[in-house]
């Protein structure tokens, strides 16, 4: 199994790379075959989009070309998503405009928003608004808010009541996700998914 995890924060050294690795580590703990896709975009930030994402430039084809390529051998996704004034970073949304149904359609999304205080959860529903309907991505029910996210997820061992809680809960949603990731698989496999006549969404 695959699992791309795309860290949406605008800053290099930021919680949501920290949230980041311990969602790789929770991962490899539960299987240590798992294979993993980071895409940091602050580290490596995206062009916004224009008409040669259509058109097939040349520009394109070489910045957007290996990324789309490792999201398609992705089976299911970890989204990271800070809360910046009440919002998803801008480098986010415009993921989700490059991020089509070729790369992430029919499989399995996970929220974790992250906040320095106690918000985080208003990314969590503009996210699950506005980003799937042509990239067909499938959010999961569930979704985890990492909150006061400087004071927990710090090091192998939680360190108070809501360290605890915030672990177990990533810890289950990211078993989820596993399963997920197999059951829409046979979904893809099924040949009942039809972008040719059905390209968009309503």
């Amino acid at each position: 199994m695959k699992i791309g995890i795309i860290v949406g924060s605008q800053r290099v050294k930021s919680q949501s790379r920290k949230v980041a690795g311990v969602v790789q580590a929770l991962l490899t703990e539960m299987d240590k075959g798992t294979q993993f896709f980071t895409l940091d975009l602050a580290e490596k930030p995206l062009p916004f989009w224009d008409e040669g994402v259509w058109t097939g430039d040349a520009v394109w084809k070489k910045i957007w070309g290996p990324i789309a390529e490792e999201l398609k051998s992705c089976d299911g996704f970890v989204v990271i998503a800070p809360e910046y004034h009440g919002m998803a970073p801008a480098a986010l949304k415009n993921f989700f405009l490059l991020a089509g149904k070729e790369e992430i359609g029919h499989k399995p999304g996970l929220i974790v928003a992250v906040s320095a205080a106690r918000g985080g959860s208003y990314p969590v529903a503009e996210l699950r608004l506005s980003s799937y309907k042509n990239s067909r991505l499938v959010w999961l029910p569930d979704h985890v808010i990492v909150r006061n996210a400087e004071t927990v997820l710090n090091g192998s061992q939680a360190t108070g009541e809501e360290d605890q809680f915030t672990r177990g809960r990533l810890q289950y949603c990211l078993k989820l996700l596993v399963e997920y990731s197999k059951a829409l698989g046979q979904v893809r496999g099924s040949g009942v998914v039809d972008f040719k006549n059905h390209p968009n969404g309503m």
